[in-house]
């Protein structure tokens, strides 16, 4: 089973409480789940911090998304704790910053990881904030197993990519359409959202919204 798992917390040391900022009306972490649900999968985990689960439990209801609650700081233990509870195979790791994930990229990504079985897929030289990663459940378990570092613990993932010798690892650059190192999409300080608010205003009539031709396009005549 494949399954998108957003990571997500209410807390914010340079934008406060940025999760539930109204992004044209609906808090930042919908629109986040909104994009993703762009994505095919067979499940859809928004896996939060305790303190985080009472204002998101009704916006991740109404955006599809199941909701989970586990560690604040090691989150590769929450993702693992995830993969436990749903019996998944492969993971799709988005985070809650990033209202503008290139869905068609998240789909190309994937795809690619699970022809070649991979254990870790990341496209390079995307906008920041417009990635996800595909992930191997087991790859995951792994890293759980065997690091301590409270780097790879927060990040997730640099204890597979780091590791090429132990773990499959497919880290291409994205195709050409999608390239935008300059470009910043994520969400973390209070310029990053007034950003978003301009282009998200500018998007939101497009039927291809989420499609990273459309959004660089568009960033590009805006910003």
């Amino acid at each position: 089973m494949t399954a998108i798992v957003l990571q997500a917390r209410l807390d914010s040391t340079r934008l406060p409480g940025k999760s539930l900022l109204l992004l044209d009306g609906k808090p930042l972490i919908f629109r986040v789940m909104e994009a993703l649900n762009q994505i095919k999968a067979d499940s859809r985990i928004l896996a939060c911090p305790e303190d985080s689960l009472a204002p998101f439990a009704p916006l991740a209801e109404e955006a599809g998304f199941k909701l989970f609650a586990g560690p604040k700081e090691d989150v590769l233990e929450r993702y693992c704790q995830v993969i436990r509870k749903y019996s998944i195979n492969r993971v799709i790791r988005a985070t809650g910053d990033n209202p503008f994930v290139f869905t068609d990229a998240a789909v190309a990504l994937n795809s690619e990881a699970e022809s070649l079985g991979a254990d870790y897929a990341g496209y390079g030289e995307l906008p920041y904030g417009a990635g996800v990663e595909s992930v191997s459940a087991d790859a995951l378990l792994r890293a759980e197993a065997e690091t301590s570092l409270p780097f790879d613990r927060e990040h997730v993932c640099p204890y597979l990519y780091n590791h090429p010798q132990l773990f499959k690892v497919h880290r291409p650059a994205a195709p050409q359409k999608w390239q935008g190192t300059d470009i910043r999409l994520t969400v973390d300080t209070q310029e990053d959202f007034d950003r978003a608010e301009k282009l998200y205003a500018a998007l939101k009539n497009e039927p291809k919204k989420y499609h990273g031709e459309v959004i660089i396009n568009l960033y590009n005549k805006l910003l």
